[in-house]
């Protein structure tokens, strides 16, 4: 069942989602060569409750930590650990925030120092993908046209959408209804309607879009061992423009 949200329910979320944005932008500038995943989750932990609020992700399913962090062909859910990111790394990312009983939900894909060429493309075209998505998160589109726009702006590129994990509904959980695929038809799926609150996150691979799951039970990895790369935003769908709770 799809849980429209209030303009209070809303507001909340958007207090959520405006530390999280905050953070984002931080790591861009924190993340370097030396540092290690464990550290950066410290960091991101702090700063949370620093701010009056819960990390989203500590303890939901059993995540040992409070934010995903996947080091180059690591698409997802990485478990943060004493390894230290090197020069020429690619790391996303994700985390979210609680407040009042709110989620809020967002990702980013970083260099770390200088790196290829093909990685540094990945990472644009994981942020250009979700925008193309954003233009179709507007009430009357479908979910199938937010996922065709991803899909075709990914693959003109020449890289793959992960298929085995899609973006989803948030509100009083961190996964509600609607799940948002990443690739699809148009013009199929739910309707978006005013107070649809969605996290749109295209994932995608340098390779093929095949992935599996690490013995930890949690990293999901492309099993070419091609780079992935992951670009996610809270949504709101309004009368008008859709509203970024996650972005800055």
């Amino acid at each position: 069942m799809i849980v429209l949200k209030s303009k209070a329910e809303i507001e909340l979320m958007a207090k959520a989602g405006a530390v999280t944005a905050a953070m984002l932008e931080e790591i861009a500038e924190l993340i370097r060569p030396g540092m290690s995943s464990a550290e950066l989750d410290r960091w991101c932990e702090e700063y949370i409750i620093a701010h009056g609020m819960k990390p989203a992700f500590k303890g939901y399913g059993g995540f040992p930590a409070s934010v995903c962090i996947s080091v180059n062909e690591e698409v997802i859910h990485g478990i943060p650990s004493t390894r230290k990111f090197k020069e020429g790394d690619i790391v996303s990312v994700d985390l979210g925030t609680i407040y009042e009983g709110f989620y809020s939900d967002a990702a980013r894909t970083y260099p770390v120092g200088e790196v290829d060429e093909q990685s540094r493309r990945l990472i644009e075209v994981a942020e250009e993908s979700f925008f193309e998505g954003l233009k179709f998160c507007r009430t009357g589109m479908r979910i199938g046209d937010i996922s065709n726009a991803v899909q075709s702006c990914v693959e003109s590129n020449g890289f793959s959408v992960i298929r085995d994990y899609t973006g989803h509904g948030l509100g009083r959980d961190l996964h509600e209804d609607p799940q948002v695929p990443n690739y699809g038809r148009a013009g199929r799926g739910p309707q978006l309607l005013p107070g649809m609150v969605i996290a749109v996150e295209p994932m995608i691979a340098a390779g093929s879009y095949d992935v599996r799951v690490l013995e930890d039970e949690w990293t999901v990895v492309t099993a070419d061992g091609s780079r992935a790369a992951h670009y996610e935003n809270t949504v709101v769908i309004t009368d008008g423009e859709p509203e970024l709770l996650t972005k800055l």
